[in-house]
């Protein structure tokens, strides 16, 4: 039976609302999955962008390279390095588009190798310069990137900036090789310029310079300046310290650091200013290098050609620098005066005996090559022992002093004034001519530079000396003979009434001899007892009465028989056996007076000669 028009009519509107459901659910559904899909998208890109973010905040460089070696992927880091203000600026570049050909070579060979290899490199230190030329350390990790396949498609890396840290291990290492060199006593101009080079390292654009401190305290002398126009420290080798010499003479002088940015314009630079200006230097940042007691040794400067001040890290540098140059300055200054101490005479400041024979065999040499006269004058002054006995030793040493300074004053720069010790010297004549009238002329300066009168405290007293001359290589071939000539014709001097000089002639060997056996004998006879005593009376003439005796000391030598007082009591004066001696004597006779009270004879004075010197050097203890 048909259905009615209203029942068909229900019966469609309920399947299309059906599918107008289903329609809609499905709309639903893929609005839905739209949404996800779109969610997921966002998600993927916010994602993206913080990555991008992080990358770009990261100070480490981080890339990756296609097989080629091409970038295909930069963070910010590695865009900045290489001179870019973007990271898309460098996809698609190799090393060979921005660095040089040498260190691009080097960085495609090494990652080359480990994409072929499939090895990384882990943390390896390389050496690379920026867009400027600027040197920088790197710690870099290299490792191949792979595709789902495992199929090596490029490489990747991260590479950090260590600088700090190797410029730290620098500067220790560097430090460390700085103090060897001090302790096996390299020489200070090594040092200095290694310690110069080490602080240049560590700072960009700056030049260092130490200069010393020169032995008048007033100049400043030439230390080290590697990097420095040599024009330049040659200007100012020698410069005076003040208030207003530039930046290192003013530094020694204030014994303070002395900053000065801009040269052109600091009033300190008013002497020197166009000198700085025209060797490119603009600024001069200098400090004074102290000793550990305080002292100014030199200064340590930095110049820049730029208009700068000093930042933390040059004023660290400043400090270290400074410290390890005063130990080397300070060193060198001790090993300088324990050198001079051992080869120079301390109250005169002469060259010593050490340093005798090595200057004579020198000239010597010289005279075998160009032909001239060499003279050697041995120099003694007469009755030193006087001057130390009545005025004091202080009164002694002060006239060594002022008859050193005369003698030097009266021979030529070449020439050499040395003491031997107490009142011995002896002067070495080089480039004299062949004949003995220029040497006369120089002993008859000496003679009378000598004998002028020498004021100590409210006194004056005079000195003469007598000279002997032995001349290379007429009076002997080496240096042992030609002193021993000069020393016999310095005695024949004194024996011809001192305050005069005398050349060697061959006939002094043989007083020589004769004097040097009889001081033997002397020596043999005091152990030998061959001394002995008379005694002459002393006669009240009013009386008749013997009222003391005076002890003479006479000598029986075992060969020669009675020895005259005259030959051998001068000769114990001059080598010292009159101590020896003259002990002897006061024992001697103090023996003999009471071996005479024991006898039964009365107390009777004995009178004993003795000599300055014994007073000088203590008379031994009488029992």
């Amino acid at each position: 039976m048909p259905q009615p028009e209203t029942s068909r009519f229900e019966s469609h509107a309920k399947t299309a609302q059906l599918q107008v459901d289903r329609l809609l659910a499905t709309v639903a559904r893929l609005e839905a999955e739209f949404r996800d899909h779109s969610n997921a998208e966002q998600a993927l890109l916010a994602e993206r962008d913080l990555l991008r973010a992080v990358l770009k905040q990261t100070p480490d460089f981080q890339y990756a390279k296609d097989l080629e070696s091409r970038f295909i992927t930069v963070n910010q880091s590695v865009a900045t390095f290489n001179g870019f203000s973007h990271p898309d600026e460098m996809i698609g570049k190799t090393d060979f588009d921005i660095t040089t050909a040498a260190q691009a070579q080097e960085l495609y060979d090494t990652e080359q190798k480990i994409m072929q290899s499939g090895v990384p490199l882990i943390d390896f230190e390389e050496l690379l310069l920026d867009k400027s030329g600027a040197k920088t350390w790197f710690a870099t990790s290299k490792a191949p990137l792979r595709n789902e396949s495992g199929d090596i498609v490029g490489l990747a890396g991260v590479t950090r900036d260590i600088t700090t840290r190797k410029q730290a291990e620098l500067l220790l290492e560097e430090q460390a090789l700085v103090l060897e060199l001090i302790a096996l006593n390299a020489p200070l101009q090594d040092i200095l310029e290694r310690l110069v080079r080490l602080m240049e390292t560590q700072v960009e654009g700056v030049y260092g310079s130490i200069l010393l401190l020169d032995e008048t305290g007033t100049h400043l002398r030439h230390g080290a300046a590697p990097s420095l126009p040599a024009s330049y420290s040659r200007a100012i080798d020698g410069v005076a310290i003040g208030p207003d010499v530039g930046s290192c003479g003013t530094a020694a002088y204030r014994r303070e650091a002395v900053i000065v940015t801009d040269v052109a314009r600091d009033p300190l630079w008013k002497n020197f200013r166009a000198l700085a200006m025209r060797h490119g230097l603009r600024s001069c940042w200098s400090t004074p290098i102290l000793s550990h007691h305080g002292a100014v040794l030199g200064t340590f400067a930095m110049y820049s050609s730029d208009v700068r001040e000093p930042g933390e890290t040059e004023t660290r540098l400043t400090e270290k620098t400074t410290r390890i140059a005063a130990i080397a300055i300070d060193r060198k200054h001790s090993e300088d005066q324990i050198n001079f101490m051992a080869h120079h005479d301390m109250l005169t400041g002469l060259p010593n005996r050490s340093l005798l024979k090595d200057r004579l065999t020198q000239a010597m040499l010289q005279t075998q090559r160009h032909n001239p006269w060499v003279s050697v004058v041995f120099v003694d002054l007469d009755n030193f022992k006087m001057v130390n006995d009545r005025l004091g030793h202080a009164a002694g040493d002060a006239l060594l002093k002022v008859v050193a300074e005369r003698m030097i004053a009266c021979v030529k720069a070449t020439d050499t004034v040395m003491r031997l010790g107490g009142d011995e010297f002896v002067i070495l004549l080089v480039d004299q001519p062949e004949n003995t009238d220029a040497v006369s002329a120089v002993l008859n300066k000496i003679r009378t530079a000598v004998a002028k009168p020498v004021p100590f405290e409210d006194k004056t007293f005079q000195a003469t000396c007598s000279m002997g001359v032995a001349t290379f290589p007429h009076d002997g071939s080496d240096v042992d003979t030609l002193l021993r000539n000069a020393d016999a014709a310095m005695y024949k001097a004194k024996e011809s009434g001192r305050d005069s000089f005398r050349f060697y002639t061959s006939e002094m060997n043989t007083k020589a001899h004769e004097r040097l056996a009889l001081q033997d004998a002397m020596r043999s006879g005091i152990a030998r007892n061959e001394f002995y005593l008379l005694y002459q009376p002393q006669v009240d003439l009013e009386s008749g009465n013997v009222f003391a005796v005076e002890a003479l000391l006479r000598w029986k030598h075992p060969t020669q028989g009675i020895v005259s007082p005259t030959e051998f009591i001068p000769l114990a004066e001059e080598t010292g056996l009159i101590v020896p001696l003259g002990n002897w004597v006061v024992h001697e006779a103090c023996r003999q007076n009471k071996a005479w009270q024991d006898a039964g004879i009365p107390p009777v004075k004995v009178c004993v000669n003795v000599s300055a010197r014994q007073f000088s050097e203590k008379i031994g203890s009488v029992r």
